[in-house]
């Protein structure tokens, strides 16, 4: 008899414990958890991404906890293990160096913790989504304004940092581009060189030791990104050339748009940064639900074909900059227009 009542109040312990776990993981699935490790919230872009991305994943019932690596792969290392610990649901990244996450993201996946790359590919690692916009796409955009302005002469190649997987595809986009202009002998490549963490500092010194090695003789500079550009001009302007050599970006920072309102920068490429946010704070929860994101392209990221959501830029001069205020991204005032 006292067997059957205890095997009796086994089985409803047991069946307690099972409706309580069940309880539990729909009380996450209603309001997940989300870790969101950041490059560096010190450059522009991504203060406005987390910001974006925090209100809309609020709204969709989320909480999320905020990480800023202030770039040092070590430091973001760290904080993703913190994140693990803290036991989120899901960790969205922008890595830092995207080769270096591996190890880390084993054990978020141990954890049963879902991640997604966002803006960068994460390499060689088992993440379970990536969403950016098409930067291939980006790095075309980039060359065919410059070669607008510049369909010949002498070119300058300013590349993004040697770390970010998103700065090699930039440059295979733009040299679809330039590449048969080179076959046809209308534009000569004199230098190229990747800008470490994407400094405009370094920019500004490349392209400094550049101009001095060519007599100045550099008709136009695809610069990978607005920071990186605002560098280059920065030496241009001490030669008198700034306005006279086209130069390209994307980002759509604030002085980039400044720069192509007064002529200084041919070109930006604007990511609405409303969108990216929106959309990986949706691919986010959607994860962690189980539902099924709208994927519309994939990745090989030396480990897996990731799946990935991509989304549209927009090539951004002079004569369409109106789009930056239809869209609530800067207002006149701001842009001064």
């Amino acid at each position: 008899m006292n067997k059957t009542i205890k095997n009796a109040v086994l089985t409803l312990l047991s069946a307690s414990t099972l409706l309580l776990g069940a309880t539990a993981a729909q009380a996450d699935a209603k309001n997940p958890k989300i870790g969101f490790s950041i490059d560096d919230l010190r450059v522009e872009r991504w203060a406005r991404d987390r910001d974006f991305f925090t209100a809309a994943a609020e709204k969709l019932g989320a909480k999320v906890f905020v990480q800023s690596a202030n770039a040092s792969e070590q430091r973001q290392i760290s904080q993703i293990e913190n994140l693990i610990s803290r036991g989120v649901d899901v960790i969205v990244i922008v890595p830092f160096n995207a080769t270096v996450l591996t190890n880390t993201i084993k054990e978020a996946k141990k954890a049963g913790i879902k991640v997604v790359s966002y803006d960068r590919l994460i390499l060689n690692a088992d993440i379970d989504a990536y969403i950016s916009f098409d930067n291939e796409k980006v790095g075309e955009m980039q060359a065919a304004g410059v070669v607008k302005v510049q369909p010949r002469g002498n070119y300058y190649l300013l590349g993004g940092s040697p770390t970010d997987n998103n700065a090699k595809m930039l440059r295979e986009g733009q040299m679809k581009v330039l590449k048969p202009l080179v076959d046809k002998g209308a534009i000569k490549i004199v230098g190229q060189q990747w800008v470490k963490d994407w400094s405009p500092t370094e920019a500004l010194s490349i392209v400094e030791n550049a101009l001095t090695a060519n007599d100045n003789k550099i008709d136009a500079i695809v610069a990978s990104n607005d920071g990186t550009a605002g560098g280059a001009i920065q030496a241009l302007a001490a030669q008198k050339l700034d306005g006279k050599v086209p130069v390209s970006g994307q980002d759509a920072d604030l002085a980039a748009v400044k720069r192509v309102i007064a002529g200084t920068q041919a070109l930006t490429v604007y990511k609405p940064l409303k969108l990216i946010a929106t959309q990986a704070a949706k691919l986010a929860v959607q994860l962690v639900r189980n539902e099924k994101p709208a994927y519309n392209s994939h990745y090989d990221n030396g480990a897996k074909q990731v799946n990935t959501v991509l989304l549209k830029p927009t090539a951004l001069t002079r004569s369409n900059v109106d789009i930056l205020v239809k869209d609530g991204f800067y207002t006149k005032a701001q842009i001064g227009e």
